[in-house]
């Protein structure tokens, strides 16, 4: 029996497991780098050790640590959680060897399956070899071989980008998985991503949780995932649970594990099993009305599952919450969670690894949590999730939260026979386009503002009228005065009028319908109306910090991790040419050319830390140089 647990993890599914272990009477153990020593994970262990000697991106790498940990807390099992070490096979023998149970597969069902390639191997499906693509087999796919979670992978559109993407993804797996092998598969566009959920026991029981269907992603990485995979024909769905019970029995599988699909013309492609638990097996809980890691621990404990699982009821969806800024490249947002609280009615599920007044690093992914509804259809379901996160209150960063609120929302979306992985890359600017209601909540925050002062001040009407008060929050511009009856009349926008303003809560009436905000302002210059985030525009601009035109400025706070080979002050570039990228939460992002021109700086150097709007080249625009100024 398990009496100890280590999670070789951090995070969000860390918490996870440790609340499992909770309900079971397990004691829990936290493991943590220096960076995540006041995290959330750590907090909620019965005890944590510090993972010492790696850099933090490094640190949840090194299984010879882990080990030590683990034995040094007394720890009888160790869970891999998802990410980092899960799917590596030396590190569940190194579990083992030490005397530890391994909440996992037996190491060699992991090498058969964690490696994409000998997975495909084993089902009959051939990788292509990089060096042996044409221009006729693009676009292809080039994916790790070791890990998932969109990172180590590049679609390739052009034979001449091949190398350079397959030594991008190579470093990028490398730094998520420790392991950089790459392989090169078929592109298949616009594919409905769909998967099968598994638990084996050692008794030869082998259940298929469902479906689910994870399409809707950005970057190759989920963002909204459902159970079941809605509008399946029933034969297709019988041949992709038959196909990952097979799989599973052909290597001796042990506990949980997901088989993926890409379904494209009523045919299913196998991609790959991961032979961990997956982010959003939430919504099969919910679905199955299962604890997939309590079921895990009694897996691995020995004991027999029944010969069928429990009967699916209703539909589940999960939405990921990350800091991150849809409308830039999806580039991830660091800072502190000023406020974080999902309303709970109608059992809203939060899976997190943050709280109120935590900070989000650069170190690891941007994810804050996880939104999980249940209800008896897909459109209940859909609504009730929208309606969560839609007064979710998340202070700090900027968040996805507004386009998984629109998305859920989207025709395509509620249409499920629309599904497929290329919703972000058709719908992204409408779904990122500011919605009305920030222009009011813009109105708010200035009247708020205003409140605040007359509360220190003093002040209020004039006899003689006043000149309009103007504040700008981004593309909002708020114009105001003080009226007669001690309140504010709005100019600007049109049609908007004051029922009451106080430091911290607005109502306003636009069109004869009344709306309430709550505004909070933070040290940092955010201040968040209602659902929205608004960062206000200074009055006065100092010009000493005017950008030349032409500098690249870091999207983001990272690292340098290459500049393209052979770029040197001089040399002609032209507009998108990929000029440097910088490693962010374990991806790397690509730093193109704005225009075309010369190449006049380059301040990036491999291993540099950058800040947010650090000064990494300038390029002088061919505008630029006809200017005899």
């Amino acid at each position: 029996m398990i009496t100890s647990l280590l999670v070789a993890n951090r995070g969000e599914i860390a918490c996870r497991v440790f609340r499992t272990c909770r309900e079971l009477g397990i004691s829990t153990v936290a493991v943590y780098s220096d960076a995540d020593a006041d995290a959330l994970h750590v907090r909620d262990a019965d005890t944590a050790v510090r993972l010492p000697g790696a850099t933090p991106s490094e640190t949840y790498l090194r299984g010879d640590l882990i080990v030590k940990a683990a034995l040094a807390a007394g720890a009888d099992a160790v869970h891999p959680g998802y990410g980092f070490l899960s799917e590596n096979a030396d590190f569940a023998r190194a579990v083992t060897d030490a005397g530890l149970l391994w909440i996992g597969p037996p190491p060699a069902a992991i090498e058969a399956m964690a490696s994409k390639t000998r997975a495909k191997e084993l089902l009959g499906v051939t990788p292509l070899r990089p060096e042996d693509v044409t221009g006729a087999d693009l676009p292809v796919l080039v994916k790790a071989a070791a890990g998932g979670g969109g990172r180590g992978m590049r679609v390739v559109r052009e034979l001449d980008a091949l190398p350079g993407e397959l030594k991008a993804a190579s470093a990028e797996a490398a730094s998520a998985f420790g392991d950089g092998e790459v392989f090169v598969e078929p592109y298949v566009e616009d594919g409905r991503h769909v998967e099968v959920q598994l638990l084996c026991d050692t008794h030869g029981t082998a259940w298929a949780l469902g479906t689910r269907d994870c399409s809707l992603q950005r970057r190759h990485q989920k963002v909204i995932e459902e159970a079941p995979a809605p509008g399946l024909p029933a034969a297709l769905e019988a041949s992709l649970l038959d196909t990952a019970v097979r799989a599973a029995k052909a290597v001796g599988y042990v506990g949980a594990g997901t088989v993926e699909f890409l379904v494209a013309d009523g045919r299913a492609h196998f991609l790959e099993m991961n032979t961990r638990l997956q982010v959003e097996h939430p919504v099969t809980e919910e679905v199955y009305g299962v604890d997939l890691v309590a079921l895990q621990l009694a897996v691995a404990e020995g004991r027999a599952l029944p010969a069928e699982p429990p009967a699916p009821r209703g539909h589940a969806i999960e939405a990921r919450l990350y800091a991150e800024d849809p409308a830039r490249e999806w580039a991830p947002q660091t800072g502190v969670l000023h406020r974080f609280d999902v309303p709970g009615e109608g059992r809203v599920r939060v899976d997190t690894g943050y709280a109120s007044g935590d900070a989000v690093g650069v170190h690891y992914d941007p994810m804050l949590a996880k939104v999980i509804v249940h209800a008896p259809t897909r459109a209940e379901a859909a609504r009730k999730l929208a309606h969560a996160l839609e007064r979710t209150r998340v202070h700090g960063p900027v968040t996805n939260r507004g386009l998984l609120v629109a998305s859920l929302r989207h025709p395509e979306y509620t249409s499920p026979e629309a599904l497929d992985t290329g919703f972000y890359e058709r719908n992204l600017p409408a779904l990122t386009t500011a919605p009305d209601g920030e222009r009011y909540a813009a109105v708010a925050a200035a009247l708020a503002e205003a409140a605040a002062r007359r509360g220190r001040f003093g002040g209020g009407w004039r006899n003689l009228r006043s000149q309009d008060e103007t504040r700008t929050y981004g593309d909002h511009e708020v114009r105001y005065r003080p009226a007669r009856d001690g309140g504010y009349e709005v100019t600007a926008p049109e049609g908007v009028r004051v029922v009451a303003a106080a430091p911290d809560r607005v109502r306003l009436e636009v069109a004869g319908v009344v709306r309430d905000f709550t505004v909070d302002r933070y040290g940092d210059g955010t201040v968040h109306s209602g659902p929205h985030r608004l960062v206000p525009r200074p009055r006065f601009t100092d010009p000493s910090e005017q950008t030349a035109p032409g500098s690249l400025l870091a999207p983001m706070p990272g690292t340098v991790v290459r500049v393209a080979d052979g770029l040197a002050v001089g040399d002609r570039v032209t507009a998108g040419q990929p000029l440097l990228w910088l490693e962010a939460m374990k991806m790397e992002h690509r730093v193109s050319a704005p225009a075309s021109g010369t190449l006049t700086a380059l301040h990036a150097v491999p291993g540099r830390q950058v800040e947010v709007g650090a000064l990494l080249a300038v390029v002088q625009t061919e505008a630029t140089e006809e200017d005899p100024v």
